[in-house]
């Protein structure tokens, strides 16, 4: 049977976080509040438990959980690789709802899925649910409701969909302050690129990092290079040429055209180079592009921790930092 707590009510509030942050340590799954949507959360260093959570939410391996952590340090401990503009976005927009896809730190005793070494992770601009990671490290979170249906903003949707059995404690922080999901970003790749729109809009990321790839809208065809373009046009010459010679009308009889971009077109990349887990973050509403997902951040206060950690270490809960 699921225990609620009323976390308005100060001396329920406690409580809930130190019955969630056992649950948590025990494998067990909690449901808490975030600035976007309510999330499901578990241990993210416990294969077994977040074998749990998908199978709760009714999805597989191939969509694995984005991971939410209470400040930068806890971020970086996770993450090999920020890329040029990982820190800069992190001080701008976090805590908030910007999830960001990096290549995760090899040496990491985890499995959150199918996530081909990459890891999206957020910080939430809730103090409810900032308390509880701060107290725990780095959870595995995903939207607080059951694949395909509609994110929770309420802790009476959340119970609805998933139940009394499943999750062992309720955080209720009242309604959430926006259901518009986060936006994901793949750091990836050299220039950022939004695997999702959401409440931070492009131009608010442009301001910060300069050039990002707008979000890939379905159906879009892979672009093709312009030097693609042109040996296309020189071997149709050629094909024309020895036809004039030989009388034969050419193949197709359709002069190319070697035609540029249109000024102003937006550069996409291609459709099979998305990593498995920030396409699994957009896929989810928010917790993170669909309808099931939350998020989290740090602040551009907290210290960076450099050292990497041992081979099959967890990085420890951050308790001392805002």
């Amino acid at each position: 049977m699921s225990r609620i707590y009323d976390c308005a009510d100060e001396t329920a509030r406690k409580d809930g976080i130190a019955d969630a942050a056992s649950a948590v340590r025990r494998g067990d799954l909690v449901v808490l509040p975030t600035d976007t949507v309510y999330g499901i959360g578990t241990d993210a260093f416990s294969p077994a438990a977040v074998a749990n959570l998908l199978a709760t939410k009714g999805r597989g391996r191939e969509m694995p959980p984005p991971v939410l952590v209470g400040s930068m340090r806890a971020a970086t401990a996770l993450i090999e690789d920020l890329g040029n503009h990982g820190r800069d976005l992190m001080e701008e927009f976090w805590p908030g709802p910007l999830t960001l896809v990096c290549t995760a730190t090899p040496s990491l005793s985890w499995d959150l899925g199918d996530t081909k070494g990459t890891v999206a992770v957020r910080m939430p601009m809730d103090p409810v649910a900032l308390e509880l990671l701060k107290e725990v490290g780095p959870m595995a979170v995903s939207s607080a409701n059951k694949s395909g249906r509609p994110a929770a903003t309420r802790v009476d949707e959340a119970l609805e969909q998933l139940g009394d059995e499943d999750v062992a404690v309720y955080l209720d922080g009242g309604e959430t302050a926006s259901p518009v999901a986060s936006t994901i970003v793949d750091l990836t790749y050299a220039v950022p690129r939004v695997l999702r729109a959401g409440a931070i809009s492009i131009e608010q990321l442009r301001a910060v990092c300069g050039t990002v790839i707008g979000e890939l809208r379905q159906g879009r065809m892979k672009p093709v290079k312009e030097e693609e373009v042109a040996k296309a046009g020189e071997a149709a010459k050629a094909e024309r040429a020895s036809a004039a010679r030989s009388g034969a009308p050419a193949a197709g009889e359709t002069p190319v055209t070697e035609a540029a971009p249109a000024s102003g077109d937006e550069v996409s990349p291609a459709t099979d180079g998305a990593t498995t887990a920030g396409e699994a973050a957009g896929a989810d509403t928010d917790g993170v592009p669909g309808t099931d997902e939350p998020r989290t951040g740090g602040t551009a206060g907290d210290a960076k921790d450099d050292s990497a950690p041992e081979a099959g270490q967890r990085p420890d809960g951050d308790r001392s930092e805002n």
